[in-house]
């Protein structure tokens, strides 16, 4: 369907068309009351305190089931933040690289404070289907480190990390929990990393994942699955991190050689590219 040309001048980069509204018009309460409580937060600016529902519901004449529904949605964008007994406007999201840089570099990037809290660090024996991917035989001990992710002492995420012993012996008394990992490997065993293998995912956090986090089990959070090699290609480690799908975005630079994959750029008649 076409759209007026003034109409498109309007819309900001990447904002859903027509803001969302549907062909035939007609849109859910909730969703009216969610944008304009939308124009609200841009008038408070991040920190600001959101009037009570009760107010919003006066003010928008609507129930207040209608209201807290709107901002239901708005939370789970990451758009509000809870603070204490009220809501207030949240700031811009964490954007993480999806590169072989740290999350403390990540982080660092945007002027905020990264941190780490431990939950565990156990040595145990690996299974076999980490064992494949570690290149290691299965029983062959490895270490599983549980952090809690940080951002300004604000709980961002959940990362568990699965290494090989034989690759990081003295894991527990040579490595401070709160630090960098990758940066214990490169800067104290001068191990760099080479590639990685990654996947993201949508997931719900189990109730143990949300209580470590913060969070209510119903916040949609992004999964990373990573498994990473040195420069010798050796597999390095294994970590999966939760990381809150109302608190952060992730972003990847993506370059091509100017040809698409299986596909041959047609000559003209005249043997001549066009």
């Amino acid at each position: 369907m076409d759209y007026p040309v003034d109409y498109l001048m309007d819309q900001a980069p990447g904002a859903p068309i027509r803001s969302g509204i549907p062909e035939h018009g007609r849109i859910p309460k909730y969703y009216a009351v969610k944008v304009q409580v939308a124009s609200l937060l841009d008038e408070l600016g991040e920190g600001g305190l959101l009037p009570p529902e009760r107010d919003l519901a006066v003010r928008f004449e609507v129930s207040r089931e209608t209201v807290r529904q709107a901002l239901r949605d708005l939370l789970l964008e990451g758009r509000l933040r809870r603070l204490g007994r009220g809501t207030v406007v949240a700031g811009p999201k964490l954007e993480q690289p999806l590169s072989l840089a740290s999350y403390t570099e990540g982080v660092r990037r945007q002027g905020r404070r990264p941190g780490r809290g431990l939950i565990g660090l156990e040595r145990s024996p690996c299974s076999a289907a980490l064992a494949a991917e570690l290149g290691l035989e299965p029983g062959e001990p490895v270490w599983h480190m549980e952090r809690v992710l940080l951002a300004d002492d604000e709980r961002v995420g959940l990362e568990s990390t699965y290494v090989a012993v034989e690759r990081v012996p003295h894991l527990d008394t040579d490595f401070e929990p709160d630090s960098s990992f990758y940066g214990y490997l490169r800067d104290r065993l001068g191990i760099r990393f080479g590639s990685a293998d990654e996947r993201l995912e949508t997931v719900l956090a189990t109730p143990r994942e949300a209580l470590l986090i913060g969070t209510p089990p119903a916040l949609p959070m992004l999964l990373i699955h990573r498994m990473s090699r040195d420069t010798d290609g050796r597999p390095l480690e294994r970590v999966r991190s939760l990381y809150r799908g109302d608190r952060f975005s992730f972003t990847a630079r993506l370059e091509g050689s100017g040809q698409v994959e299986g596909w041959e750029q047609p000559e003209d008649e005249g043997g001549q590219e066009g």
